[in-house]
């Protein structure tokens, strides 16, 4: 890889918030990235190589660092979410319930054989996505706090699970792998927690600022790091050390000035470059040779949403349903550790995308319907109050 070819690559995620600009849209900065590595990779003009050391080296890189965020995105220390935990974690144990039923169903109409990882990824959820959407859109009552708290718990559990179930051969080795990381992000959490209380982290604050060190920063990221090494060498995918890392992290408190850091590094350069990777990998020429892949990709986004509407029948409304749907962590998870490991056939990491975008573009839907009812439900309020003479 040349600075040429890193140069290109940066201006290619530029695509992302230009795709996402109009907010009416709803548009994922990432959908704009991917489609950017898609042009000029595997499928394209085949300048971008995915399988080039360096290139690769960074890209999981920032996939370390894009989990890792989506971990701090998930809201533990929200006390007002706690009142919501009973029935959102149990909208979340319905809906895994009936995606092992709909995952096995997909598996066996395509003959793909790997029913327990469509599971998973239609039970799974984005917090990521979500809570932006949610606050981007003003939503608020006990039905939004039933929602993240949904959306939260079957995020987190499908990260866990997806490393024992895209490899069913290995699952023995991936699940004391994933209790090893597991168990050391519990230990950083204690640390972290230590260090807080005891005011030392904020004394390391004050001396970093005045001084302009990073040090949280850089602590931060040799913390994740180190994770991550554990988790490479316990054959365990980076997901879960970067995913497990941000929930110690979030159950401590992020400092808003390592946030603000982590921003930076993160959207303007990791995550970009991890996106634009992962668009360069797929190969969407073989939907070309198999267009059976497309009807799979479809089938999959469009079960996940009806799995996770369902839940009406517990009095959610339909469009927070839809909502929880949204799934991007999870299935990316899953394409770039699923094609690293060599368990998906051809083209099936592009129908996973595939799938993964129809929820996208439905949760677009969703939140704007939600935000017009929420919207025309105050007017209604308002107007229903007469001013005393």
């Amino acid at each position: 890889m040349t600075f040429g070819t890193l140069a290109l690559v940066i201006l290619l995620g530029l695509a992302g918030p230009l795709l996402a600009w109009r907010q009416s849209w709803r548009m994922p900065v990432i959908l704009g990235e991917l489609l950017a590595g898609i042009a000029f990779g595997t499928t394209g003009f085949g300048v971008l190589h995915p399988a080039d050391e360096t290139f690769t080296f960074l890209a999981d890189i920032g996939f370390a660092v894009v989990m890792f965020v989506a971990g701090t995105h998930v809201p533990i220390r929200n006390a007002a979410i706690r009142s919501a935990l009973g029935i959102g974690a149990l909208r979340a144990v319905l809906v895994g319930l009936l995606s092992v039923a709909a995952g096995l169903g997909v598996s066996a109409l395509f003959d793909m054989g790997h029913g327990a990882l469509y599971a998973v990824l239609i039970a799974s959820s984005s917090a990521a996505l979500v809570l932006p959407i949610i606050d981007s859109q003003g939503l608020s009552g006990n039905s939004v706090l039933q929602l993240t708290a949904q959306v939260a718990i079957a995020d987190a559990a499908c990260v866990v699970a997806l490393p024992l179930v895209i490899d069913p051969a290995d699952a023995g080795h991936a699940a004391l792998g994933a209790a090893a990381v597991c168990a050391a992000a519990i230990t950083l959490y204690f640390v972290l927690r230590y260090l807080e209380d005891s005011g030392l982290r904020r004394r390391l604050h004050k001396v970093s600022e005045d001084r302009q060190y990073a040090m949280e920063l850089r602590v931060s990221l040799a913390l994740l790091f180190g994770l991550g090494a554990l988790a490479t060498a316990t054959h365990v995918s980076i997901m879960l050390a970067g995913f497990a890392f941000g929930l110690a992290v979030a159950a401590v408190g992020e400092p808003r000035r390592v946030a603000r850091q982590l921003f930076a590094i993160s959207d303007g350069f990791l995550a970009p470059l991890f996106f634009v990777w992962l668009g360069a990998r797929l190969n969407l020429r073989e939907f070309g040779e198999h267009p059976w892949l497309i009807a799979l990709g479809l089938t999959l986004g469009a079960v996940a949403v009806l799995t996770h509407a369902a839940m009406r029948l517990t009095g959610q409304r339909i469009v927070f349903g839809v909502m929880a749907s949204a799934q991007i962590g999870v299935p990316v998870a899953a394409v770039t550790v699923g094609t690293q490991l060599g368990v998906l056939k051809p083209g099936e990491s592009s129908a996973l995308m595939l799938g993964a975008l129809i929820t996208v573009a439905a949760t677009a839907w969703a939140a704007r319907r939600a935000a017009r009812s929420q919207s025309a439900e105050g007017n209604r309020s308002t107007e229903g109050v007469r001013p005393s003479s």
